[in-house]
């Protein structure tokens, strides 16, 4: 099997490490060799190893027979969904770690792909090297996704976990974070949680078998969260923690990205550092849990090759993705129903004139209180907020 790359950065490189490091395993599990015969790149890479592979013109590819399967690594929704287009329509099969790709464009590609009986593929665009998006299609078929809730993204993951070690603060872990790589120069898609919103419309979107566009799930991301958020949360035994979550709820889904306050038990709480974890509830499955490395080159790389091993040994067969194009109305994440722990300036009698019966967190905190709500719609929550002198607020999970 002759194989393409486009993109050759941190994962483009690490799916030809992989295919190097496990050739003889990976050839014996795909039935035949898995060799790279092009690497399309606007750079030159004198030295490389693979240098002589490199090309600047993807048509170079789409014109090549001899080419099965194309990975896509480069990233962002153009050039990458021309590309990928072209490749399907000449009959190439294509594997993808870009989640922007797909969140945008994954119904349509699925499309495209079924026409033209070759396949799209796309379990490194969520979760890194953790397989979520292979068990949804296949192992957990016969059963009723109720709920996937997950930490979807490393960076911010890693961030809350070390303001939670040393007592740091926001600015202060954001730039240890870039300082090793693990956060971009423009951290925006991660701290701000369009990251992690793009990868639970995408596994939503597998689950109900329609569109689910990634702009209409409310994001809030990590920029609000304290050194003192996590005092608090270290006396109420809790994590905090970005979850992206999707719940069956009125006939369609409720999603949401942001910070929540785990309690101890919660299966999600223990997940640290860059590690990202993902529950699933099933009617018939019960409760699942899948952890492992959420980023990183090998990791996502791997993931990228297991498609690529799937896919040669599925030749001229069309492996059935439900995923239609017909978007789903999102239920309006305002109607969710909520607990909060709250940040005050206001006093107890206010607080207890709004909200009635509160258990009060005392973190000896100069100038503020903190207090727990009971369960509440979010919309509600948000009017009763308007009539204090708010702080900070995180939903209790």
């Amino acid at each position: 099997m002759k194989i393409a790359v486009m993109g050759y950065g941190t994962i483009g490189s690490g799916v030809v490490d992989v295919l190097r490091i496990n050739k003889e395993k990976i050839a014996q599990r795909a039935g035949e060799p898995v060799e790279v015969k092009y690497i399309l790149d606007l750079r030159d890479f004198p030295g490389d190893p693979m240098e002589d592979a490199i090309v600047h013109d993807y048509q170079i590819i789409v014109n090549d027979p001899e080419i099965g399967i194309v990975v896509e690594t480069m990233g962002g929704v153009e050039p990458a969904y021309t590309f990928v287009k072209a490749m399907l329509e000449a009959g190439k099969q294509v594997a993808t770690s870009n989640k922007n790709l797909v969140a945008a464009k994954g119904a349509e590609l699925i499309r495209i792909a079924r026409e033209h009986n070759v396949n799209f593929q796309f379990e490194a665009s969520v979760g890194g090297g953790i397989p979520i998006i292979r068990p949804l299609n296949k192992c957990l078929t016969a059963d009723e996704i109720e709920e996937i809730t997950g930490i979807l993204n490393g960076t911010t993951n890693y961030m809350l976990t070390k303001m939670a070690k040393e007592g740091a603060d926001f600015d202060e872990v954001l730039k240890d974070a870039q300082a090793k790589g693990y956060a971009e120069k423009d951290p925006t898609a991660d701290i701000e949680g369009h990251d992690p919103c793009r990868k639970i419309a995408i596994l939503t979107s597998l689950v109900c078998g329609q569109q689910v566009d990634f702009e209409d799930i409310y994001c809030e991301g990590i920029t609000k969260i304290s050194a003192t958020d996590f005092k608090y949360a270290q006396i109420m035994n809790r994590s905090i923690k970005l979850l992206a979550s999707s719940r069956k709820t009125q006939g369609s889904y409720s999603c949401m990205v942001a910070p929540f306050m785990l309690s101890s038990e919660h299966p999600l709480c223990g997940v640290n550092d860059v590690f990202n974890g993902i529950f699933v509830h099933g009617n018939v499955l019960g409760d699942a849990m899948f952890y492992g490395s959420g980023a990183g080159k090998l990791p996502t790389a791997s993931a990228v090759v297991a498609d690529v091993v799937d896919m040669t040994k599925h030749k001229n067969t069309n492996i059935y993705i439900d995923w239609k194009p017909e978007k789903l109305t999102l239920v309006d994440y305002k109607d969710s129903v909520n607990s909060f722990f709250v940040r005050t300036s206001s006093d107890r009698a206010k607080v207890e004139s709004v909200f009635g019966n509160v258990a009060y967190i005392d973190a000896g905190i100069d100038g503020e209180i903190g207090f727990t709500t009971d369960a509440m719609p979010e919309a509600q929550f948000e009017d009763k907020a308007a009539k204090i002198t708010l702080i900070n607020r995180i939903r209790l999970g």
